[in-house]
């Protein structure tokens, strides 16, 4: 006797409901991102307008690589070149420097270490603006007025901070016997560090390099205030294109397309640590 094919079930009412709610964030993520970088899309478009046409709404344009002819012309180089270097090396300095301390404090076995790594946070409390005095008469005594090395220098101090605070969660969540393993296998406790702790930290590594750039990279009142000409960093440039004769809109968007390039392709190289390092670092304690 044949049995009569049943009716096959239709789709559930609640999986209908996920997925409108689904295509509601994926177009609500859309939007967001659309405004977010509304801004940026516009400066680099305007970036390549002729100067008659800089501030037209129309998409249809004949784009012109004058400005950016024009910034390398002039001291705009220079102040690219300087902003490079000031900010790779404080960066880098900040985390020989900072690494270790983190580790030291992770590991340390003293009262103190608490303590101490409150009031290396202290130094982020304060605004740049109330050191800004003492800095500048030390700078002017030594000799470090317009110089990249005042710079690198100021930026360490800040950097420092930063990097600490950073990584001690990292090397807290690394386990302790992994290290006494190496410790047994004949290591010391630095190179035990180095071969066994450091690479399990690299995601935190990335993320606190990242950070440190972007807030050396994008720093103007530093710059402006103990710089004059030839230590002078790209933000502080972009300055020199509004004059009283009118703004140089051109100019002005094709620095700042310029200034934003290496912080967006550093991100994008260490986007894969970045996410992870930051979410790891946020969650431990």
């Amino acid at each position: 006797m044949w049995k009569s094919a049943r009716p096959k079930p239709g789709p559930k009412p609640w999986s209908a409901r996920v997925r409108r709610r689904g295509l509601l964030g994926d177009a609500a993520s859309l939007l967001l991102l659309a405004i977010l970088t509304f801004p940026f899309i516009w400066l680099v478009q305007m970036s390549f307008r002729p100067n008659k046409d800089i501030f037209g709404y129309s998409l249809w344009f004949t784009p012109t690589l004058d400005h950016y002819a024009a910034l390398w012309t002039g001291t705009f180089s220079w102040s690219f070149l300087n902003s490079a270097i000031v900010s790779l090396s404080s960066t880098a300095l900040a985390l020989v420097i900072g690494v270790p301390a983190a580790f030291a404090l992770s590991r340390g076995r003293f009262r103190s270490s608490r303590w101490i790594a409150l009031w290396i946070l202290t130094t982020r409390m304060a605004p740049p603006v109330a050191f800004t005095i003492p800095f500048f008469l030390a700078y002017r005594y030594l000799g470090l007025i317009d110089t990249r090395i005042g710079l690198v220098v100021i930026y360490l101090t800040f950097n420092l901070a930063l990097v600490i605070w950073m990584m001690r969660p990292f090397f807290d969540g690394v386990p302790r016997e992994l290290e006494e393993a190496a410790w047994i296998d004949g290591c010391s406790v630095w190179k035990a560090f180095r071969i066994v702790t450091l690479p399990l930290a690299v995601p935190g590594l990335a993320a606190t390099a990242v950070l440190c750039f972007i807030l050396s990279w994008n720093d103007f009142f530093y710059a402006l205030v103990l710089t004059r000409t030839a230590a002078s960093t790209a933000p502080v440039a972009i300055v020199n294109f509004i004059q009283y004769t009118g703004w140089e809109w051109g100019r002005i968007a094709a620095a700042g397309t310029l200034v934003m390039l290496p912080v967006v392709l550093f991100s994008l190289l260490m986007r894969n640590y970045l996410v992870g390092g930051l979410t790891a670092g946020g969650t431990k304690e």
